[in-house]
């Protein structure tokens, strides 16, 4: 196989919103964003017969597992915030899904959308930037796919292993969880939507702030800007400042565009 500079690994789905379905996923949004900025992109997935990731990634390597269901995601957005719900969930992925010459990209990003990646994933890159996105491994969902915050149990073990760790102020619930993740991660950035970011590296905590877009539609731009984020620290040898700056301005007018057209154009090289 071609080498490779950007591997996701996690589903892509199909999201139902109110502009219509629509192809979603950290997968999909990541990979496109990571081959905007230059990046060789591929993905390792999985989704059902009804849905094919490819379509929506030209360019880009794919690996789909087999599967009877896709991951079927809505999100629905509230003056009170977000409420989210699964319809369905394709085939999780482990190590083996990963084909042998795909160990050794540049940047390696973890993408979990619907608790489907092994963790153990993290094992198979050890010369890699690896970033985590790890909201997926905190789903759980009720009976009629009602999605809801759980604990992550591997998250003290895995955390300290990863080169960078995003996540939303919105996806974490709870301060134990919190004092976890600031007490385990070596590089942890904390979007906060519209009001920016903050950074915690080492003893230092920084926020940047967003530049104003008016918001049709927030879905995929933490994705966006966890790509941006993990391919500008690969190129700056480790520059979270520079990082958090370029990934800010990368991801923030996304959310004036739906589903995948907010994901950016050339112009964001």
């Amino acid at each position: 196989m071609e080498e490779i500079d950007y591997l996701c690994i996690g589903h892509g789905s199909q999201d139902l919103a109110p502009y219509g379905p629509s192809a979603g996923g950290t997968a999909t949004y990541s990979s496109l964003t990571a081959q905007t900025l230059g990046q060789r992109a591929a993905i390792v997935t999985s989704a059902g017969p009804d849905f094919d990731p490819g379509q929506f990634l030209p360019g880009i390597k794919t690996v789909s597992l087999p599967t009877a269901h896709t991951t079927v995601f809505e999100n629905i957005y509230t003056p009170a915030g977000r409420c989210q719900y699964i319809h369905s969930v394709a085939a999780p992925l482990g190590p083996e899904a990963v084909p042998p010459d795909w160990r050794s990209p540049g940047i390696v990003h973890l993408g979990p959308i619907a608790n489907e990646v092994d963790p153990a994933l993290i094992y198979l890159f050890d010369s890699a930037v690896v970033g985590l996105t790890p909201q997926g491994w905190h789903r759980g969902w009720d009976a009629q796919g009602r999605v809801r915050f759980i604990p992550w149990p591997a998250a003290f073990d895995i955390l300290p292993l990863a080169t960078a760790v995003v996540v939303s102020q919105e996806d974490i619930r709870g301060q134990e969880t919190w004092d976890i993740y600031r007490r385990r991660c070596r590089l942890l950035v904390i979007t906060q939507g519209a009001a920016g970011c903050i950074v915690c590296h080492k003893s230092r905590v920084r926020h940047f702030p967003a530049p104003k877009a008016p918001e049709i539609n927030p879905t995929g731009v933490g994705d966006i800007f966890a790509a941006a984020f993990f391919v500008r620290l690969h190129e700056t040898d480790g520059d979270p400042w520079e990082a958090a700056r370029f990934a800010t301005q990368v991801a923030a007018p996304s959310v004036a565009r739906p589903g995948l057209a907010g994901v950016p154009g050339p112009e964001s090289e």
